[in-house]
């Protein structure tokens, strides 16, 4: 007889395992208190932007809004586009309790059963997030956007602004396609419907640009449980569209801007890099089983051009070939830069300086950047030392890497729990993983991760396999398979 999986505490549990603090302390309850009792936007001496048409574009559930869009036409062919980023600091000081939790957690944690946030809900989905038709404090980072997708201009400061439109990456991107109608509030505003066009035209450049500089384009899959009364019922895919990857251009923009911007002041920034990656030789290795031949050096143009023919020439497998490459570049992690001339490159995005900045209400470190730059418009004094942004980025790593063992296993739980019923049945994957600590791979569908705990010799990332179910165990999100004979 089966029981009932408690998907949530399983969850939990995990979070606790990879050493986060899932409860808030007392001390941000009563912090929490005394904001409730302040108005929803101070009275600084701030710009006020709340006339212009600014709009948002994120998951449609998504209630902690970190950014918002608004983009102008120039005389000159030049695209101004405003990014507004949620003023977090405003309303969690440096020191407080609220700011002493976040610093141990450093990131919000998505499990797809529940969200563990970095700030309590009345902090990210209220009184910092730029809700719709809501008066918030932001950071706004103003570019101008060249015809030949270079940024030409930097503007910094801080406004009161108003979001006049909440939209969803969906419904936006299917429009956009021209495969779905406009939302409500898109087809109701013929003003908003050509800014968002406009917002796209000026994304579009940004992207051209960065693929000139050799950054890498992927295809990665990100299953989410489907849920129906307590239970996982599918794994639903989350697909780039036009509207994701419009927003992530101005994203990467935007935090490229900023890194440059404290840079100039001779501060030292903490910054977002992916390091040229160790694996080279088996990225080359994978190049040459699709009849590519790639420099012995790492070389991220000619990474990005065999990619892009991949892409084209293969579009039913590409995503198998983003994840082994995506897998053997790494992760990106946090450094401090102390010296504008120092040579971080950030190896998939193709950028020189990058930081991370736009998601201060689910990024400790993005807050960590905010305040930096509020310093350095306020004219203040840095208000973090090297050493101690030193040891904010090794937090961050830390978390993060704990963060993508919570995602890892979570993704786990769910598939064992689908999975549970199809003992014996036998399927198509990708190797996403191999290591000591074992061999790892993907199945197509439904798209799972598992462990080959039989008949894994001779595997390798990026290798294709048929693998048959041996056993689930959703409580410990185990999915065991042993490899076969093709």
């Amino acid at each position: 007889m089966s029981f009932p999986i408690d998907l949530r505490a399983i969850a939990r549990r995990a979070m606790v395992d990879t050493g986060f603090v899932p409860d808030f302390p007392a001390g941000a309850s009563r912090e929490l208190d005394s904001l409730a009792r302040e108005t929803s936007a101070r009275a600084e001496s701030v710009h006020d932007l709340r006339s212009m048409l600014w709009s948002s574009i994120d998951n449609k559930e998504s209630q902690d809004l970190d950014q918002i869009e608004v983009a102008e036409q120039l005389a000159n062919g030049d695209i101004r586009v405003l990014i507004g980023i949620a003023d977090v600091d405003s309303r969690v000081p440096k020191g407080s309790a609220l700011d002493q939790h976040a610093a141990q957690n450093t990131t919000s944690v998505y499990t797809g059963v529940t969200t563990f946030p970095l700030f309590p809900p009345e902090i990210s989905n209220n009184l910092t997030s730029l809700l719709e038709d809501s008066d918030r404090l932001a950071v706004i980072i103003d570019l101008t956007i060249a015809v030949d997708g270079r940024v030409s201009a930097v503007i910094v400061n801080r406004a009161l602004v108003r979001n006049r439109a909440k939209l969803a990456y969906e419904a936006v991107g299917n429009w956009l396609e021209n495969v779905g109608p406009a939302p409500e509030r898109v087809r109701s505003s013929p003003e908003l419907a050509e800014q968002l066009r406009l917002q796209a035209t000026a994304s579009e450049r940004l992207h051209t640009e960065r693929l000139r500089g050799g950054a890498l384009e992927f295809e990665t899959v990100e299953p989410q449980p489907v849920m129906r009364d307590g239970g996982v019922v599918a794994l639903e895919l989350r697909e780039k569209n036009k509207a994701r990857m419009l927003i992530e251009n101005l994203m990467v923009a935007a935090n490229s801007a900023m890194a440059t911007y404290l840079e100039r002041r001779g501060w030292p920034t903490l910054e977002r890099v992916v390091r040229t990656p160790e694996r080279w030789p088996r990225i080359v290795a994978i190049a040459a089983e699709h009849g590519e031949r790639l420099p012995e050096t790492p070389d991220s143009v000619a990474l990005a051009a065999f990619l892009e023919k991949s892409r084209r020439a293969h579009p039913e497998t590409f995503v198998d070939l983003s994840l082994a490459i995506v897998k053997l570049i790494g992760a990106g992690e946090y450094v401090v830069v102390h010296d504008a001339n120092e040579p971080f490159i950030h190896f998939g995005l193709a950028v020189q300086d990058y930081t991370h900045a736009t998601a201060p209400n689910r990024r400790y470190a993005d807050l960590i950047t905010q305040r930096l730059l509020k310093a350095a418009l306020a004219g203040g004094p840095c208000p973090y030392s090297a050493e101690e942004l030193g040891q904010i980025a090794g937090q961050c790593n830390d978390r993060a890497r704990a963060a993508r063992k919570v995602d890892r296993q979570m993704r786990k739980v769910a598939a064992a729990s689908l999975l549970s019923d199809c003992i014996g049945a036998t399927f198509e994957a990708i190797v996403t993983g191999a290591s000591p600590k074992g061999v790892f791979v993907r199945v197509k569908n439904p798209p799972v991760e598992g462990r080959v705990v039989r008949g894994e010799a001779g595997m390798d990332v990026g290798g294709r396999v048929r693998v048959r179910l041996l056993a689930t165990d959703p409580q410990r999100g185990y999915v065991d398979f042993a490899g076969m004979d093709r």
